[in-house]
């Protein structure tokens, strides 16, 4: 659910207007819905309200300050997985003891920011990274609690970029090494084992993937405790996924039930859990305005022609289309009645053949200077966007019933150079 919809054939984010926005900030811009992240946050915890569980959401699906600052007011944690987003968590309000750091490359700084500040736990991905912890605490003369990340080899069923969970994948150690990691732990003065971590990947549309992978968790997280290990946390990570298309993810009670019915002979544990997707990608779009329709004609490979959408946002404003080969719904801002449709690639004005925000995707008749929403672009969005071409990356809004913010100006060409000099030659 979402709060984009129209009204007398216009979209509008909540109360406003979506082309009162443009009108103000300009195109490209990501617009986000104040109402959609308190509604999936507040039913996302409402779905656990049985057992003890503390929801951190993954700060890398949005990290604008403002998305931040609105959930710690909800009560949300974070899961971080650089020293940027735990600065960005910290400065948004999030307490530092419902903060996970997870992530296979921190560095050792990253760790004295994060063990100063007082975090909840470290998740640990290898033999490396506790040796690099313990070196950390020891300097620092303080116990760092930590989680180690195990790879339960379970298959997630999505997108081979996003999965996490596999053998193959770089995250964390299979059961037996995670096993000898801990007992490693126990016997460290400056290691101190809280609890057991995994995540299996991201965009899961079904249920069985998470209820495997957490009962394959729980048969380790009791035996560490028979070793005498005093566990509390069971951190199961994130990956619900959302509707983009024609998916079918199941809704968060029903994935909340399920997990449920396993967490009943844990007692005295606290289940983590980081929803990222689930909580901001329905809750934004992105806007991008209609530069050109061009028409390539027919020819012997392509009998029909070709007709390319040029949109003034490209792969660097949102990347997941030619990264992952995401479907993305686009929209009109203002709907006709003519009922004329075209058949076209929307496209950006990035000089890469792989630059399109759409494939042959059938649109109404879109003519310059129309404004398009490209939808659930709230997660992976912005925070994925860069400066190729040297492009100025977009402004950020945030809708509040009538009111709306801009909650990241747009960068300017000086943006881009701030940080260069010229040398004298």
């Amino acid at each position: 659910m979402h709060h984009f919809h129209y009204h007398k054939r216009e979209l509008y984010a909540e109360e406003v207007p979506v082309a009162r926005i443009v009108e103000e900030v300009g195109t490209p811009v990501y617009i986000y819905s104040a109402a959609t992240l308190r509604r999936h946050f507040r039913v996302f915890r409402e779905a656990f309200s049985g057992i003890p569980h503390l929801l951190c959401y993954s700060v890398k699906a949005n990290s604008n300050l403002a998305v931040l600052a609105l959930l710690a007011r909800e009560g949300s944690g974070a899961d971080i997985v650089s020293g940027g987003e735990l600065y960005r968590a910290l400065r948004a309000g999030i307490p530092p003891e419902k903060i996970v750091f997870s992530g296979v490359g921190k560095t050792e700084k990253e760790m004295e920011e994060a063990l100063s500040a007082g975090i909840l736990m470290f998740n640990v991905e290898s033999l490396g990274e506790l040796e690099a912890l313990s070196r950390v605490a020891r300097r620092l003369g303080r116990k760092a609690p930590l989680a180690i990340r195990v790879n339960p080899d379970v298959d997630p069923r999505t997108h081979p970029y996003i999965s996490t969970g596999l053998k193959k994948n770089k995250f964390g150690l299979p059961e037996g090494l995670a096993f000898q990691a801990y007992l490693r732990a126990k016997e460290d003065p400056y290691l101190e084992p809280v609890g057991v971590d995994c995540h299996i990947g991201s965009q899961l549309t079904e249920i069985s993937p998470f209820v495997e992978a957490l009962r394959r968790l729980k048969t380790l997280y009791l035996r560490l405790r028979e070793e005498g290990l005093p566990l509390r946390y069971l951190d199961l990570g994130g990956g619900l996924g959302i509707v983009y298309g024609e998916e079918e993810p199941p809704p968060p009670r029903e994935y909340a039930e399920a997990l449920l019915r396993e967490m009943r002979d844990l007692p005295e544990t606290t289940l983590i859990l980081e929803p990222g997707r689930v909580i901001a990608g329905n809750a934004g779009i992105l806007v991008t305005r209609v530069l050109y329709v061009k028409h390539h004609p027919p020819t012997e490979e392509n009998p029909e022609g070709r007709t390319f959408v040029i949109v003034d946002a490209g792969m660097n404003d949102l990347i997941r289309p030619t990264l992952y080969q995401a479907y993305h719904r686009i929209q009109p801002i203002r709907e006709t009645l003519e009922g004329e449709t075209l058949v076209a690639d929307v496209v950006g004005p990035i000089c890469e053949s792989g630059d399109f925000l759409a494939r042959e995707r059938r649109l109404p008749a879109v003519r310059p200077g129309e404004l398009l929403a490209v939808m659930s672009a709230g997660a992976y969005g912005f925070v994925m966007s860069s400066n190729y071409n040297s492009r100025p990356r977009a402004a950020e809004v945030l809708v509040d019933g009538a009111r709306f913010f801009v909650v990241r100006k747009r960068e300017t060409y000086e943006d881009l150079v701030r940080l260069e000099e010229i040398p004298e030659f």
